[in-house]
């Protein structure tokens, strides 16, 4: 098994929370505004994978996730990837994972899912990091949202995603592309909560209720917005997280 390496940051005090990123970004880019809330209340980990193209395997990223944490119980925040990262890490690691929070996650890639990653991988082939972020913010967005935007306003916001891709994004899609942890649900023990945002057209909505299906136990929250970590007004996820971990004494 490849032996992974995280960068690693450590902020606040209180019960554990560990974020698990999606592909092409950072704990930053991925969950920027949510950090500070949950440091509030909560001891956060946020590690970034490794920012070379050197192939990951799901085990070793999940078991590097929990070797990172700061406490010794902590709920897993995953989205995209790190949804999968999450799932592995609790069935691997049942004795340390305490709760799991999935948005925008799959558990296993789709034709949907497995075209855009090719379209992806084309992209920042050829180096154009601008034309990945237009990519992915035509894709995130509700078409409202983007109507709306200035020609200057849609410049910096491809600017600033552009800017935010890191090393390694290939290494990490290419791993989306192959996950498949169906056979893992129904091995999760802990409270689970399932974000689904209905209007996305980056990845299929379906998949977070598959999700949501086959956790035993899972609830499950609809967002009508685009993308979940791409919203244009996020305080709903940012509620349907603090309020789950409220309820559940996470």
């Amino acid at each position: 098994m490849t032996n992974i390496s995280l960068t690693t940051s450590v902020t606040g005090s209180g019960p554990g929370i560990v974020l698990a990123h999606g592909a092409g970004g950072g704990i930053e880019a991925n969950f920027g505004s949510l950090v500070p809330l949950l440091a509030e209340t909560h001891r956060v980990t946020g590690s970034d994978y490794p920012a070379d193209d050197t192939p990951l395997e799901l085990d070793a990223l999940a078991d590097a996730l929990v070797a990172a944490a700061a406490t010794e119980r902590f709920t897993i925040i995953g989205y995209s990837l790190g949804t999968a990262v999450a799932v592995r890490a609790a069935v691997r690691h049942p004795d340390r994972v305490a709760g799991l929070v999935l948005a925008a996650g799959l558990a296993e890639a789709d034709n949907r899912a497995r075209l855009a990653l090719d379209l992806w991988q084309a992209i920042l082939d050829a180096g154009d990091r601008d034309a990945f972020a237009r990519f992915v913010l035509s894709s995130a967005f509700s078409r409202d949202f983007v109507n709306a935007l200035s020609p200057e306003q849609v410049a910096a916001m491809v600017k600033g995603t552009a800017a935010a891709v890191p090393g390694g994004a290939l290494a990490q899609a290419a791993l989306v592309r192959a996950v498949d942890t169906t056979g893992d649900l129904a091995s999760i023990a802990v409270p689970t909560l399932v974000i689904e945002a209905t209007e996305d057209l980056l990845l299929d909505p379906a998949n977070q209720r598959y999700l949501a299906e086959h956790i035993p136990g899972a609830e499950h929250v609809r967002i009508e917005a685009g993308h979940v970590l791409m919203l244009e007004q996020p305080d709903a996820w940012h509620r349907a997280v603090l309020d789950f971990l409220k309820r559940r004494g996470l």
